[in-house]
């Protein structure tokens, strides 16, 4: 049998119905504030799922036997306030028909729509910025203010990892969230910092988000603002095999694919790790 590729993330066979995962790109950076490219970040991320091998060793899985889909891109807006909206209603589809969406960016701002169709207990967010600005260059819909428009929702349990930036003001309130900077996780050590996690998250219904630059730009450089002391590949992976199982939702933004594929090459296997580890946790539940 002769098998055609297409543009979809890798090993994508099965009918919508019979999906459990439902993965979807939305190609958008209007509100990129430093150096644009992460509305190619969901391409990008597709084409170096067929890099790898189906088998995953660590969790004696094969993701061939994982029913999930790739629906493609959303055919979005510009306006911020629209993509958002957009955004939301697809992910509402998606959980109303029983499936685990998991969204490829584009920009962090994106987030806000799905956490709004999800209404998660605890949003976990891993990311070198703060984003807790109210509002930032003429909107509250901007990339810079992601996590702080998800509290001011109402979703008050915020587990923030690997941030490194952000403004005086913005680290004062953070104080109100659990916040495990890039510097303390690199003093405590990943292990105790996930201990301390799964205290937090024990019992509740959680959307997962990974920024890309929460991993050091030295490490992977396709970064639309990137930064330095960051935590590695490895951290984030082991983060994935804590908090997936308890996820309801999943997104990974920002790969802004410039570099030489190192970035969305990493965006592409946590996409695999999330699946992984969260169907391995279902089957055995």
């Amino acid at each position: 049998m002769i098998h055609f590729l297409n543009h979809l993330f890798a090993y994508c066979n099965i009918d919508y119905n019979d999906a459990r995962y439902v993965i979807f790109g939305v190609p958008y950076d209007s509100t990129t504030s430093f150096r644009p490219g992460t509305r190619n970040g969901p391409r990008a991320i597709r084409e170096m799922s067929y890099n790898f091998e189906t088998y995953m060793p660590s969790y004696d899985l094969d993701l061939a036997d994982v029913p999930f889909i790739d629906l493609g891109n959303i055919d979005n807006t510009v306006v911020p306030e629209t993509v958002v909206t957009e955004v939301q209603e697809a992910v509402q589809g998606i959980v109303r028909d029983g499936k685990v969406p998991m969204m490829l960016g584009g920009e962090h701002s994106i987030t806000i729509g799905a956490v709004r169709a999800v209404r998660p207990d605890c949003f976990v967010v891993c990311d070198a910025h703060l984003d807790l600005r109210e509002e930032f260059r003429g909107t509250n819909y901007n990339h810079a203010c992601t996590t702080r428009c998800i509290f001011n929702d109402g979703i008050k349990e915020i587990v923030i990892i690997g941030a490194r930036s952000g403004t005086k003001e913005q680290f004062e309130f953070a104080k109100k969230l659990h916040l495990f900077t890039a510097d303390e996780v690199r003093t405590r050590g990943m292990t105790d910092t996930l201990a301390e996690i799964k205290q937090v998250i024990k019992g509740k219904r959680v959307y997962l988000s990974i920024d890309a630059d929460v991993i050091d730009c030295c490490l992977t450089p396709g970064l639309g603002t990137p930064e330095p002391f960051g935590l590695a590949p490895q951290d984030i992976r082991d983060l994935i095999a804590v908090v997936a199982p308890q996820a309801v939702a999943f997104d990974y933004v920002e790969v802004s694919p410039f570099d030489h594929g190192q970035t969305a090459t990493v965006a592409s296997q946590m996409v695999r790790e999330f699946i992984a580890a969260h169907w391995k946790a279902q089957k055995n539940s």
